[in-house]
């Protein structure tokens, strides 16, 4: 089955090279122009790729809202934006991101690197560890050998779906917490450490020696897909 693309570009010129060269390449490419709407039916696809200057709604905003519907669908952010600033706002959810001019060779490369990564196959279904099933859609969270769905508090929750749309990267502990409180990280402050702790213990078979959530020391967390 041919890895499916959703393409989120604006510019006619640039959009029709680019899903000209990845058809070319085996890909199938769904060209949209603007994202209105895109969220709607991005779970259909096993990768995105958008641009940041759209019409209307900006990519930033697309972005978000994507990641949000589907959390395991790795986005690849086209910018022509080179700033610090830019670059960390749009990795606060896409999976990588490749700075305009480009070659197809480099996005390309960077494509199948995601999709290995996220495991080549959108799903609304995600297994974690071999007991934890997450439904990105319905945003439940369900324990396979009771059957019984897992009740997250709500900021457990944000962190784990954080962990979601950055899949078999290392977090750090400042990042996470400013992602989902929305504030700067205290050093020294607990609060993270706390609700990961209680997350653990409501996913780990056993949370002392945690196979969900892993602790890199002295670098950060990471979920393994």
């Amino acid at each position: 089955m041919r890895t499916s693309i959703l393409y989120i570009e604006d510019n006619e010129k640039i959009g029709t090279w680019v899903k000209e060269e990845l058809e070319q390449r085996g890909y199938s490419v769904q060209w949209l122009q603007s994202g209105e709407g895109a969220e709607a039916e991005v779970t259909q696809y096993d990768v995105v790729i958008l641009d940041i200057m759209l019409p209307g709604l900006d990519g930033f905003t697309i972005g978000k809202r994507l990641k949000k519907a589907a959390p395991a669908v790795p986005v690849l952010l086209l910018t022509a934006r080179t700033s610090v600033d830019d670059k960390v706002e749009g990795l606060q959810f896409a999976d990588d991101y490749v700075t305009k001019p480009f070659h197809t060779d480099e996005l390309v490369a960077r494509l199948e690197v995601l999709i290995r990564r996220s495991g080549g196959v959108s799903s609304d279904r995600i297994t974690l560890g071999t007991h934890i099933e997450v439904d990105t859609k319905l945003q439940t969270i369900y324990d396979k050998r009771t059957g019984e769905e897992i009740i997250l508090t709500g900021k457990q929750h944000q962190i784990l779906m954080y962990f979601l749309r950055h899949p078999n990267q290392v977090l750090p502990k400042e990042q996470l917490y400013e992602a989902v409180w929305e504030e700067a990280y205290i050093p020294g402050d607990k609060t993270l450490l706390v609700h990961l702790h209680r997350l653990r213990h409501k996913l780990e078979r056993d949370p002392e020696t945690p196979e969900i959530i892993e602790t890199l020391k002295g670098i950060g967390y990471r979920v393994k897909l």
